[in-house]
């Protein structure tokens, strides 16, 4: 898939499954450099639009935050990046990742405790429905309690 010839937008995300907008956006923000224009004024990308962008879509599948890649990004545009700094980006974001894994275990837990609870009747009895009102009151700010729930969904 090498590019010997610019290409258009369009092409570029259609090889690298990247929206055309998220492709301004990225070059807006810095991430992918500008590309040539054609003489009509046409984007013009080429190979190392295509290692950037395939290497940032991919960073964001993984979970990467757009500023650890331009971290990363930056550590390799000025050649002076070491492994180190790579292996710490890496680890603090094997870290966050391990956060996330035992947030969802918890969520997984309680959605499932919940649906256990459900017999499958009205509304109106709902302890999953109910649950998540409840949920909501232990917020800053409030919410719903199970009572005005009930009280606002038969109306005035």
């Amino acid at each position: 898939m090498r590019l010997t010839t610019g290409v258009s937008i369009g092409a570029l995300s259609k090889r690298t499954g990247v929206n055309i907008e998220t492709i301004r956006f990225y070059e807006r923000i810095g991430v992918i450099p500008a590309p040539e224009r054609s003489p009509g004024g046409f984007r013009m990308y080429r190979e190392d639009h295509l290692k950037r962008l395939s290497f940032v879509r991919r960073g964001r599948e993984l979970g990467f935050s757009l500023a650890d890649l331009r971290g990363l990004l930056r550590l390799v545009d000025g050649h002076a990046y070491t492994c180190a700094q790579v292996r710490a980006m890496t680890l603090q974001h094997v870290a966050e990742t391990r956060r996330k894994i035992a947030d969802l275990r918890r969520l997984e837990r309680v959605m499932s405790d919940m649906a256990a609870k459900c017999t499958g009747r009205r509304v109106p009895d709902c302890p999953i429905i109910d649950a998540m009102f409840d949920m909501g009151s232990n917020s800053p700010g409030g919410g719903l309690t199970r009572g005005s729930r009930r009280q606002d969904r038969r109306g005035p």
